[in-house]
Order: structure tokens, then C-alpha cells, then sequence
């Protein structure tokens, strides 16, 4: 979570690069997703650090575009201070996630995925909690209160209902099963690694 102006320039760097961007900044046409990231990690910084007057109208001016350029984009619905440093959403499409779910470190995630409670429970507060360096492929649903360890790769289109506590393995299928003990180190880019190691 973003509690200082350190970390909020922490995470825009590592989304920089877990995003694969050269540049210091989004170009002027193009790079709509990695606008929206820097938009929603402004919201997060704004809603952690300086939820106060007078900020609280320019607050509400960036969460009323965020929302907006979300659905201009194909349907992001995420939370702010779901995601930790290192986010890279892959592709443009719906992606949304339950307001408590929590996912970590350099996740890389693909259009078309649900991280959502329990269907039918009506506790929506049962979300998914996700760990570092986790790669969810394109159409992934993730239901309950279920735990995701480090590291793990999901494959596409599967449907994830229960907790995986072995790190760095390989899940897919309808439901989830462990499909091999190749995790996601290939699929994504440790930008807080990078970072952090450039620091003095």
C-alpha cells in the first residue's frame, strides 16, 4: 500500500518496468493501460496520503477518471490498493477485482479475469489473497477466500476455487489443479528486485 510520496514513486517506477516501457513517461497516443496505471496509483497516493482539504475535490476529480478511462479501456474494475508494485496488466479487456482481494508484488494479469468472493455466499469481504510474482493468464475466475502462494503461474481460462500453498508451481484446469512445478519466473519481470537494487 502507498503511505508516503517515496513509495508512490516506488510503484510508478516498477509498474514502469514490469510494463517492458523504455521511456520515463507514456506517450502522447498510446500506451492507454500504462496511463491508467499511473492514474490509478495517483488515486492510491491522493486516497492514502492526502485524503484531507484540500485535496478532497481534486480527489474526487481523479477517481471519477479513473473510473471512466477504466471503462474506456474495456472494463478495469480495480480497487485502489489491490495490487502492490510491479503490476503489468497485459492487454486491454475487462478485468475485475473484488474491492478486498489482495494480490502482491509483479502480477502479471491478462484481459477477461474475475478475482471475486464466493459466488452465492454474499459475503463479498471472502475475496482472494495473492501473492508475489504471480502470472494470471487471459480468462482466469478466482472465487472465495482462497489463498494463492508466491510465484505461481496460472494458465488461461482456468477456474481457481481453492487455495494453492506450494510456491512456484503451475496451476490451470476447470477447477484448478497443479499442472507442473514450472512457476512464473519466465512469464514476468521481478521490477521491484530491479528497483530496490538500484537504491544506494
Amino acid at each position: 500500500m502507498i503511505t508516503s510520496y517515496e513509495d508512490y514513486v516506488f510503484y510508478l517506477e516498477a509498474d514502469r518496468i514490469a510494463l517492458n516501457r523504455k521511456t520515463k513517461k507514456p506517450r502522447i497516443i498510446g500506451d492507454e493501460i500504462w496511463k491508467y496505471q499511473r492514474l490509478l496509483r495517483k488515486v492510491e497516493y491522493y486516497s492514502n496520503c492526502k485524503n484531507h482539504f484540500p485535496w478532497k475535490a481534486y480527489l474526487l476529480y481523479l477517481r471519477f477518471k479513473r473510473r471512466y478511462y477504466g471503462i474506456y479501456l474495456g472494463g478495469f474494475e480495480i480497487s485502489v490498493n489491490s495490487f502492490g508494485p510491479g503490476l503489468s496488466i497485459a492487454h486491454l479487456g475487462y478485468v475485475v477485482v473484488n474491492p478486498h482481494a489482495r494480490i502482491g508484488e509483479n502480477c502479471r494479469i491478462h484481459a477477461g479475469v474475475y478475482i471475486a468472493s464466493q459466488v452465492g455466499d454474499g459475503n463479498f469481504e471472502k475475496a482472494p489473497s495473492i501473492g508475489n510474482n504471480v502470472y494470471i493468464g487471459p480468462g482466469v475466475k478466482m472465487f472465495g477466500e482462497i489463498t494463492i502462494a508466491d510465484d505461481i503461474a496460472i494458465g488461461a481460462n482456468a477456474v481457481v476455487n481453492k487455495s494453492f500453498t506450494e510456491p512456484g508451481i503451475s496451476i490451470g484446469g476447470i477447477p484448478a489443479k497443479k499442472i507442473s512445478d514450472k512457476g512464473s519466473h519466465e512469464l514476468i519481470i521481478n521490477a521491484t528486485a530491479i528497483v530496490k537494487g538500484r537504491s544506494p
